[in-house]
């Protein structure tokens, strides 16, 4: 006879609860190993953010969409380079398949009157500069302000100042043209570490005959009033009856006033010079465009060169220029007449 011992109901009871805390306890349990396990996993990826966030500030990146620009080529070695590259994200359009195209930043220095305006025809005329001319022309107080001054600068070589000389195609070098009375020399400090720690390149442009120089500022003022040709006001002239006809004005200068005026033409070229002596920076002299064409196409050459354009060993040629309106190196130029 079997006997079957029956459990008191208050004990099956006692069990129940006994077991469902078991499983309570083990429930927590793995409720808190998951909690350690996202937890690590979250520190893991906050480590490899913050481990590409310092590569791509190291070439200068950071903060410009760094999805699209991490796949250009040899980008990230940018930030060895001696030579700094950009590659700027302009607000008002995209750069599309340009994205990967990197830009070298410049700046003209130069005075009135000294062939900057056809210099940067020449410039121009290549596919790929862009030179948008005098960014700070007017010189109006508001002009003469540091802030105004980077925001301006900024939005040229971010590729959003809009002129005449914004390219469509691929810009490989951006810059603009300053007069060396126009701001860059008073906050000389400023600019030049703004310059240095963005890498732009200096281009020099200075005119050695400083009494042609004198003759032209004054026969530009005259025209101004007078507007000779086709009764219009041209600073430039682009033809060569049209650099007959100013050349035609003779302007009387009073010999005690000229050596006043070399002096200080004289003493801002070169005080210009000393304070940017340590940027990257190349003097281009007006005469020696103009003289012939061999030194002409030499200078030229050094320039593309500069403004990593152009291989070292690659020379410019005439044939360069066929189709170019501003034909530097020709013979007839209005410019051999002025």
């Amino acid at each position: 006879m079997t006997v079957v011992q029956v459990q008191p109901k208050e004990d099956i009871l006692f069990q129940y609860f006994l077991d469902g805390k078991t499983h309570k306890k083990k429930s927590v349990s793995w409720r808190l190993l998951m909690v350690i396990i996202v937890g690590f996993c979250g520190l893991s990826l906050c480590f490899v953010r913050v481990g590409r966030r310092t590569l791509l500030k190291e070439a200068g990146l950071y903060g410009k969409d760094p999805v699209s620009h991490f796949h250009c080529p040899n980008i990230l070695n940018n930030a060895s380079n001696s030579i700094q590259l950009h590659y700027p994200r302009p607000k008002s359009y995209q750069r599309g398949e340009c994205i990967c195209t990197p830009v070298h930043f410049f700046v003209i220095l130069s005075m009135q009157r000294s062939g900057s305006g056809w210099f940067e025809t020449l410039l121009n005329d290549h596919p790929n500069i862009s030179s948008h001319g005098e960014i700070f022309h007017r010189g109006s107080m508001q002009e003469r302000n540091l802030n105004f001054i980077k925001r301006r600068i900024g939005e040229v070589y971010n590729l959003d100042y809009n002129s005449s000389a914004a390219k469509n195609v691929c810009t490989s070098a951006v810059g603009f043209k300053w007069m060396l009375n126009q701001g860059a020399l008073e906050y000389h400090k400023e600019i030049i570490s703004y310059f240095r720690k963005r890498g732009v390149s200096v281009i020099f442009l200075l005119r050695r005959n400083l009494l042609r120089r004198l003759v032209s500022i004054l026969a530009n003022a005259y025209d101004r009033e007078a507007k000779l040709i086709n009764g219009t006001h041209k600073s430039h002239v682009h033809s060569k009856q049209e650099a007959a006809e100013l050349a035609a004005f003779k302007p009387t200068i009073k010999e005690d006033t000229l050596v006043d005026s070399f002096r200080k033409a004289v003493e801002l070229s070169q005080n210009a010079l000393k304070l940017f002596h340590g940027t990257r920076h190349i003097v281009i002299y007006y005469e020696d465009l103009v003289k012939n064409k061999k030194v002409c196409f030499r200078f030229i050459t050094d320039i593309l060169i500069f403004l990593l354009m152009l291989p070292e060993n690659l020379l410019v040629t005439e044939r360069s220029f066929e189709s170019s309106s501003a034909k530097p190196c020709k013979d007839d130029h209005p410019l051999y007449y002025l």
